[in-house]
């Protein structure tokens, strides 16, 4: 066999490389169109910020931080002194818009006694004026006593509504009658406003989750709406971002394996559950200025990236805090691409051990 001389051997090497630089090039190609994988994913959890709905001193704190709690479970508690007293003084409240509605029935009461009798007043001195007026007419009585008489009959008129005056304005004072009453549902609102007030002192757990950033002590002043600790879901929810032309034939219910930093060298398998409706960078604000078009000098743009989520199917897999990373392999129909999507991740969890 005839040994190669230098040149010989060093075009033997450039041909060898232009020809796996095609390979490589043709896979990595073919991978991104049929067997798409990336490594930006990661673990996913709801995180839930708790804040209390009330302002005052931490009484006890019945949680430690990193602690499991279930939905219901107690929490912690604030001084419930300041909020026990305002429940006081609403039922005090309720107390005298009771005692006000009972007075002015009363009152309401003597009201009505007192027009009926102006009214009764009012009919003596009508009569009395045109008994008068009948005798006057015949010179049967002074012209003097006839107009006293007509004098008091226009009083007793004036005297009758001024009697029906108060008593309207004692009937709208008083309102309605019953649990409608104006006055009541005022008081009984600020009776369920202090109820709830008060309950608002004991923080109960929205969802079961692990307690996370506690930052409580008993003693320390908390503030309405002001979060103190988050609490992680258990729900797990998985995230990938892939480029968007490699998610042609994706849809919910794709299988997918999954290989995680916290477990290298294991796949576990996965099915997509979603994919989100759009990116920030699709995503403008209204506030009247104008567009402001991407400037770029390059022919071939970057590929824009979108997330999809994904199920881990069964229960085998790690303990995985929010953030864990991991790298996600979409599974093909074809068996030829799937033994290579299959050899791909597994590459991939292999190197995990190493980096």
């Amino acid at each position: 066999m005839t040994a190669l001389t230098p040149d010989q051997q060093f075009a033997r090497l450039v041909k060898f490389s232009m020809i796996g630089f095609v390979v490589v090039f043709a896979y990595f190609l073919l991978a991104d169109l049929e067997i798409p994988l990336t490594p930006q994913a990661m673990a996913t959890r709801t995180v839930v910020k708790i804040a209390p709905q009330v302002s005052g001193r931490i009484q006890t704190v019945n949680i430690r931080n990193n602690e499991a709690v279930e939905p219901g479970q107690l929490l912690f508690e604030i001084d419930p002194s300041p909020y026990q007293l305002a429940l006081q003084q609403a039922k005090l409240s309720l107390e005298q818009a009771l005692q006000t509605n009972a007075e002015l029935d009363a009152s309401v009461a003597s009201a009505e006694a007192v027009v009926t009798a102006r009214h009764a007043e009012l009919g003596q001195k009508q009569r009395e004026a045109q008994r008068l007026s009948q005798l006057a007419e015949r010179d049967g009585v002074s012209r003097q006593l006839y107009e006293e008489a007509i004098t008091d009959a226009e009083s007793a008129t004036a005297q009758l509504q001024s009697a029906r005056a108060q008593l309207a304005q004692l009937v709208a004072s008083r309102g309605q009658t019953g649990d409608d009453n104006l006055r009541l549902r005022q008081a009984r609102n600020q009776v369920e406003q202090a109820e709830l007030n008060l309950s608002y002192t004991r923080i109960y757990a929205a969802q079961a989750g692990h307690v996370s950033n506690l930052q409580l002590e008993p003693g320390s002043m908390v503030a309405n709406g002001q979060p103190v600790m988050a609490l992680v879901s258990d729900e797990l929810d998985i995230i990938a971002d892939f480029r968007e032309k490699s998610l042609r034939r994706v849809r919910p219910g794709t299988q997918a394996w999954v290989a995680f930093d916290i477990a290298p060298g294991r796949l576990f398998s996965a099915e997509v559950t979603s994919q989100d409706a759009g990116v920030s960078a699709g995503q403008f604000s209204a506030d009247g200025s104008l567009a402001t078009p991407a400037v770029t000098n390059r022919w071939v743009r970057d590929a824009q990236r979108m997330r999809l989520h994904f199920q881990l199917q069964g229960d085998d897999y790690p303990a995985l805090a929010a953030g864990s990373r991991a790298t996600v392999q979409l599974l093909p129909e074809n068996p030829v691409f799937r033994w290579l999507a299959h050899l791909q991740i597994r590459v991939i969890s292999i190197l995990h051990y190493i980096y």
